[in-house]
């Protein structure tokens, strides 16, 4: 059974395999994880998940299924401190595990979340390359606002309404 898990210490081998099946150097969406985070160790590894876990404006999640790490999705509650340029919402799904539907239910989910915590539209970006995204980011809702040139190449900008009468965003 899919589940959302806060971080934990606990997967940090599963955590392994999953950035493995990434590739060195690979950016991995969703996890929060920083050039200067030292994950290869379990020590280094602890301080990343409690580092995760304290931050006040930011729901991380992982996407498991039993002892395997499948993704990880992120919640930034504000839209302040570069979230306009970045979006909102980062997920990643692990490329083995592509192609099951799992970004779109780990959204969904999140959505929910966003929702109790009073938000109203979300913006969530991703590389205009990236239709797989775009369409995870369609399925729920998500209107187009443009696309912008970003320091990784151009990126699609939509707004997600959460609650009923809400306009996703306004034109400038």
């Amino acid at each position: 059974m899919v589940e959302l898990v806060e971080p934990t210490t606990h997967l940090h081998s599963a955590w392994r395999a999953a950035r493995d099946d990434w590739g060195p150097g690979t950016h991995e969406d969703g996890f929060g994880l920083l050039p200067s985070d030292q994950v290869e160790t379990r020590d280094g590894f602890e301080v990343w998940v409690r580092r995760l876990q304290g931050e006040p404006d930011m729901t991380h999640r992982w996407i498991v299924e039993g002892d395997e790490l499948l993704g990880a999705i992120a919640l930034r509650h504000r839209l302040e401190d570069g979230a306009l340029e970045v979006g909102q919402v980062g997920y990643g799904i692990r490329p083995s595990a592509r192609e099951r539907g799992l970004a779109t239910w780990a959204l969904g989910h999140l959505l929910a979340t966003a929702r109790t915590l009073g938000l109203d539209r979300l913006l969530i970006v991703c590389a205009d390359a990236n239709t797989a995204s775009a369409r995870v980011i369609e399925r729920h809702g998500g209107v187009l606002e443009g696309v912008r040139d970003t320091e990784l190449g151009p990126a699609r900008r939509y707004w997600v309404a959460l609650g009923p009468g809400t306009v996703p965003f306004q034109s400038q």
